[in-house]
């Protein structure tokens, strides 16, 4: 067996690794588990489908265009349909979607229950018809000839490994030995909110702010970093596509998204697509990379209400402003940078000259708009579940005229479920042209050789766990927490605190209603800190106090009206109002959305208040650096934060903040200060 050969040193961009395409007869490294290997001229071959020859798709000298079109006549139609699934997949004893159940460490083995849902998977809603959402992994392979799989469990370095490369060798031992892509959420990214669906949350990788953080930065050269290091973590386990980054547009306050995307400022947006494409992908996809799929397309952050379209009472996207073609930009510089992959969003539009029915059933959005006006040529990968779960716009048509309209609009790749029965019924019918069938498994296979799986998809699980996470990485990502973090106000002076200032530090999270779990104190230094810490108000100089509100879950809602003043998201407004009222404070906030913050802070005008800043997603060493003066705060604000909840109330979900008018700001897009006493908000601040 040859070791695995994706681990690269630190710092090594993809994009300066070789294509596979310029690689002529250069010998690759191959990683066998079953396949015996053939050689030629001095040249060595995997034999994958076991027939003693070296077929054209076997073929490394080859193009990924040959090869793909050679393995497409060799897939019969079953193996062709489950090839366009894409399924969540589960470690043994992964428990992720059965609430309630006893929990056993989860191993590297698979599990082989097929898990059948009778509910929606997010929601928790009854749905008409049980919907299988994750197949036993051997069933999933040599049954339904899935080959692509979502990762959900939270596990080390080294059991992720193990796992892929067990999933590779099963995979590389079945029929024509096609390998496994395997895709995951979020890893790298500080988070109260990480949910199936949205974010893995904190893991091993390196952890990094938020993306509202690495868009406050305002260091489109940290940015790249960050991606190519986030891609090194996740090739060394076996993760070779993201389901990221969301390009959508923070333009409505009350979404409960606004936490994954990079704030309200589409061309600035735009910037930060194009860094994370390349810092993952390279300048092309190339046997380094790791995959992305861009969300969600045309952009979903212009929810009514602020409601998410997961639920039926959140499936309209508007446009009150105009400003439908504004969520096209981040996506277009997407494009341009090369993503793999673009999934569209459940929602349908409610108002433009589109056919309300959601985007995945949208030909004139998918297809003429997506495909032939901006001309991605890519993966069109669907959210999960617009099938049985979410088809707002289609619900009176049966699932198999639901895969029919989604097939003629353009989706590639079905997220959602593990069973190909209704989608092969469909093409069996005769309701569509197979030919969609065969354009979207050349698209998918293009995808899989160039990123080099056919010639060695399995990695070295030793190196994995030493590279994941090093110090050098977090050194870097340790950085970025502090350059992400704002500073909004600076009341004569008050920061950096001075030495020897008496410090109360209290770090609040979702303490809602002065609930009897207490808020966290800080009261030890280590001598990081020319301050001292003390345990009571009333022994400090200066109080500081960290809130980190936080809104009712996403697939908790009920489709009530959202709000985001303080009280009404788990901020015990009373109690960080008697702390002020002791001693001179300084108040930070974690942002994970735009919060109104008029009844602890007013416009301005609680005078004991001295500072205010900005966190999303970080760490207190990152943020005492800032307080104590050890860095010198940079970060600019990536939206716009509204001066009342009425203020929330009457903007449109498609205009970002900085175009709502005078009145509307209390912190403006692009504020920020340093400690040289000068507000430093660029010329581009809108």
């Amino acid at each position: 067996m040859v070791a695995a050969g994706l681990l690269l040193g630190p710092f090594l961009l993809a994009s300066e690794v070789v294509g596979q395409s310029k690689r002529a007869a250069k010998q690759p490294v191959l990683g066998t588990r079953s396949a015996k290997l053939i050689e030629q001229n001095g040249l060595k071959f995997k034999d994958l489908n076991r027939n003693g020859r070296v077929d054209p798709y076997e073929d490394w000298r080859l193009s990924a265009e040959e090869r793909s079109n050679d393995l497409l006549t060799r897939m019969s139609l079953e193996q062709k349909v489950g090839f366009m699934l894409i399924s969540t997949t589960r470690m043994k004893n992964d428990q992720s979607f059965q609430a309630g159940q006893a929990k056993e460490p989860i191993t590297s083995d698979f599990n082989e229950d097929d898990l059948v849902a009778t509910t929606n998977m997010f929601t928790r809603k009854p749905l008409p018809t049980p919907v299988m959402n994750a197949a036993g992994t051997t069933k999933a392979v040599t049954q339904f000839h899935l080959r692509h799989f979502i990762l959900r469990a939270n596990v080390s370095a080294r059991t992720t490994a193990e796992w892929a490369n067990k999933l590779q060798a099963l995979c590389e031992s079945d029929g024509l030995g096609i390998p496994a892509i395997v895709a995951s959420n979020p890893r790298n990214h500080i988070t109260g909110a990480a949910a199936i669906g949205t974010s893995v949350g904190k893991t091993v990788f390196s952890a990094w702010p938020g993306e509202l953080g690495l868009s406050a930065m305002r260091d489109l050269k940290l940015v790249r970093e960050f991606a190519d290091i986030a891609r090194q973590e996740w090739a060394a386990v076996g993760l070779r596509k993201g389901y990221m980054y969301m390009a959508d547009l923070a333009t409505e306050p009350r979404w409960q998204r606004i936490e994954g995307t990079f704030g309200e400022d589409a061309e600035w947006a735009g910037k930060l697509m194009t860094e994370l494409v390349k810092g993952f992908q390279g300048e092309t996809l190339n046997p380094t990379s790791v995959a992305l799929t861009i969300k969600h397309f045309p952009g979903g952050g212009a929810g009514q209400g602020g409601q998410d379209p997961h639920f039926e009472w959140g499936k309209k996207e508007v446009f009150p402003g105009g400003k439908f073609a504004n969520n096209l930009i981040p996506f277009r510089a997407a494009i341009k940078a090369g993503t793999s992959a673009i999934m569209p969003y459940y929602s349908l539009p409610a108002d433009t000259k589109y056919e309300p029915i959601a985007y995945a059933y949208n030909r004139a959005v998918i297809h003429d708009l997506l495909r032939k006006e901006l001309g991605f040529t890519g993966i069109i990968n669907s959210d999960t579940g617009p099938i049985e779960m979410m088809p707002w716009g289609a619900e009176n048509l049966s699932i198999r005229e639901r895969y029919k309209r989604t097939l003629e609009a353009g989706v590639n790749l079905y997220s959602g479920t593990a069973d190909p029965a209704e989608l092969l019924a469909t093409v069996k019918s005769g309701m569509v042209d197979q030919q969609l069938v065969d354009e979207s498994v050349l698209r998918l296979l293009r995808e899989k050789f160039k990123l080099g799986l056919f010639e060695n998809p399995y990695v070295d699980e030793q190196a994995a766990e030493q590279l994941v996470g090093n110090a050098q990485f977090q050194a870097k990502a340790d950085l970025a927490h502090r350059k992400s973090i704002v500073l909004l106000r600076n009341e004569d002076n008050a920061l950096p605190l001075k030495p020897s200032t008496n410090v109360y530090f209290e770090a609040h999270t979702a303490r809602a209603g002065g609930a009897a779990t207490p808020p966290a104190a800080y009261t030890t230094n280590d001598g990081k800190y020319p301050v001292t810490f003390v345990a009571t108000p009333d022994e400090a100089d200066v109080v500081v106090v960290w809130i980190r509100p936080s809104a009712k879950s996403l697939f908790a809602s009920d489709g009530s009206p959202i709000y985001l003043s303080l009280s009404k998201n788990s901020v015990d407004v009373a109690y960080i109002n008697s702390l002020a009222a002791k001693k001179p404070t300084i108040l930070a906030i974690n942002y994970s959305n735009p919060w109104v913050i008029d009844e602890v802070y007013g416009n301005g005008t609680n005078r004991t208040i001295k500072g205010v800043l900005a966190t999303f997603g970080t760490t207190p060493d990152a943020l005492l650096d800032i307080l104590t003066g050890k860095f010198n705060p940079s970060g600019k604000m990536p939206f716009t934060t509204p001066i009342s909840e009425a203020a929330v109330q009457q903007q449109k979900e498609d205009v970002p903040g900085y175009e709502e008018g005078a009145g509307y700001a209390l912190f403006k897009y692009n504020e920020g200060l340093s400690y040289k006493g000068v507000n430093t908000t660029a010329s581009a601040s809108k």
